[in-house]
């Protein structure tokens, strides 16, 4: 009784506490208090709901049935929008703080809203090695359901609550993208509600020009409804190797090395500093030494970037088994290394322990408590870009990148491009490896200033005929963006479906000097 008695006085003086101090500062300053306190216990309810809701509707066989349900629903809420005269344009009525970009799309306020409530993996055929899925099947969903019964896709983006919508409309890279490409590379066919309500489908040999100019269009030519999407076999472990690698000229010479030997299954640099890295290089297996077993998904585990770091600050080389589903989501935990800034004491034993499991908190839930004085906060003084740049530009981005922003560790992960007519392709007809260079966290430079500083890192990404992640913030005026994607087949067919009156150019649904 002292205790319950003791716990509500505590409750009581935390709950005067905010009222003295408000709850805009409590939220602004000491952020991690709302998130321990709220956002973790409802992000465990939605995980939980979620993954249930699926498992059941997967066994029941019910959601290829309610997918045909859902498309006729939609195709009548196309043709409703054309019937009262095509006002406005069109966009998913999915609320804007439900996507992982940081980015707040207030069209969504203007546009004709289309409810599309697809959410559910449709099919698994193993004969084929293809999962049919709907848009907003998530990749925790996917990896959870694969494998369990032994397969799972060749590039498997990291977090888990990135749906097959936005990787298909914007991208997706995994380690193991230095042999089988972005997300799109591993899709086979698309099907999309037109702005005329029609439904198609495209692949290689149906609507080829569609199946190209979908990816990185954002939504702009249609509404996905379903993509089919390759698999391949499972093997249920990670032969994971660490290397610890110093001077820059020797770890991008090793990493280059790394993700043209196809012997790896995976490839993966974290960069601690200019001159210090560790390469990680891994293969699936089937057996695992014992000793060597490192569980890294167990809640009370050690944020995987941290764990990286400890070879890098004991100078040895390593190798671990990690279970295959664990490794893909290595990230998710710390949202790489984000969730430090939000729950600084978050890697602390006795907090992983007590609460780990809880870890980590919907991004979707921190988009839409954060209010405008973070987002503010977030937006001139956090960077959360990632560019793609040839491997040969390896050395040059990495020092632009502590020139004008010094954010580290960067996430390193190597690409193969092949050649194509979409909006991302390499500057001519041959493949040619890439690396996504991914920075996140707080700037060091004394000079940043987020527009002028992101500028300069797209003109040398422009140069270098590299590319932006569209998910993030984007300072490009048109005819810079224009000149970094290349536009001719997705401006075609944007004339010969409609899409003008129907949906935004890509650049004005995107680009910050264009989003009002």
């Amino acid at each position: 009784m002292d205790s319950l008695l003791y716990l509500a006085g505590l409750v009581v003086l935390f709950l005067l506490w905010i009222k003295v101090k408000g709850l805009d500062y409590v939220i602004v300053h000491q952020r991690w208090i709302f998130v321990c306190l709220f956002l973790l216990p409802l992000s465990v309810i939605f995980d939980v709901y979620y993954y249930v809701r699926a498992w059941l509707i997967f066994k029941m066989c019910s959601a290829p049935k309610l997918h045909d349900q859902r498309v006729r629903d939609i195709q009548r809420q196309v043709r409703e929008w054309r019937k009262d005269g095509s006002k406005t344009y069109m966009c998913t009525g999915r609320p804007g703080w439900l996507t992982v970009s940081l980015r707040v799309g207030k069209y969504k306020k203007t546009h004709k809203n289309i409810m599309i409530n697809m959410m559910d993996i449709l099919e698994v055929d193993t004969k084929k090695q293809v999962v049919r899925v709907e848009p907003l099947a998530n990749m925790g969903q996917v990896t959870a359901l694969l494998t369990s019964i032994g397969w799972t896709l060749p590039v498997l983006p990291e977090l888990d609550d990135l749906t097959v919508g936005g990787l298909v409309m914007g991208t997706g890279i995994e380690s193991s993208s230095h042999i089988h490409g972005l997300f799109q590379h591993i899709c086979v066919a698309f099907e999309l509600v037109l702005a005329d309500g029609s439904l198609v489908r495209c692949t290689e040999e149906e609507n080829p020009d569609l199946f190209h100019a979908v990816p990185w269009s954002c939504g702009t030519l249609g509404f996905l409804v379903a993509a089919e999407i390759k698999i391949i076999p499972a093997k249920p472990w990670v032969k994971l190797r660490y290397e610890p690698v110093r001077g820059l000229e020797n770890i991008c010479k090793r990493f280059t090395e790394a993700s043209e030997d196809k012997r790896n299954s995976f490839v993966e640099g974290l960069q601690y500093s200019r001159d210090t890295a560790v390469i990680m290089t891994g293969m699936m297996t089937d057996h695992a030494e014992p000793d060597k077993v490192n569980r890294i998904g167990l809640h009370f585990k050690p944020w995987f970037f941290k764990h990286v770091e400890g070879y890098l600050k004991g100078d040895y080389a390593g190798v671990e088994y990690i279970p295959l589903r664990q490794y893909y989501h290595r990230h998710t935990r710390s949202i790489f290394w984000e969730l430090q800034d939000i729950i600084p004491f978050g890697n602390n034993p006795i907090f992983r322990w007590l609460f780990g499991w809880m870890v980590p908190p919907k991004i979707s839930l921190l988009k839409l408590t954060q209010g405008e004085t973070i987002r503010r906060l977030y937006e001139q003084h956090h960077v959360v870009q990632d560019m793609l740049v040839p491997m040969k530009n390896l050395q040059d981005a990495i020092t632009r990148f502590h020139q004008d922003i010094d954010v580290y560790p960067l996430w390193l992960c190597p690409f193969l491009l092949p050649p194509g007519r979409g909006m991302v392709h390499p500057k001519g007809q041959e493949e040619e490896l890439y690396v996504d260079i991914g920075a996140y966290g707080e700037p060091k430079v004394k000079h940043f200033e987020a527009k002028a500083s992101t500028r300069q890192l797209e003109k040398f990404v422009r140069d270098v005929h590299g590319f932006q992640m569209l998910y993030a913030d984007v300072y490009m005026n048109r005819e810079e963006f224009w000149e970094m994607f290349d536009g001719q087949l997705y401006h075609r067919l944007r004339d010969e479906l409609g899409c003008k009156e129907a949906f935004p150019e890509v650049y004005d649904k995107i680009c910050k000097s264009a989003r009002h």
